[in-house]
């Protein structure tokens, strides 16, 4: 069976960071209906977990 956690994590690693520079770098560009920058919480959470499943994907190999 494949191990999908490195793939994973390297994916959701780079997601988080496109998205966590698109809410550093265009704070204006924000949802319509919230003052909250959507971009840099979701690229967080995103590069959080992306971390967790490569930490995890190397861990075992």
């Amino acid at each position: 069976m494949w191990d999908l956690r490195l793939p994973s994590g390297l994916f959701f690693t780079l997601l988080g960071l496109i998205l966590c520079l698109t809410g550093l770098l265009a704070p204006g560009q924000r949802a319509p209906l919230t003052e909250a920058n959507v971009n840099l919480y979701a690229g967080a959470g995103m590069l959080l977990f992306g971390g967790v499943m490569l930490w995890l994907g190397l861990k075992r190999s």
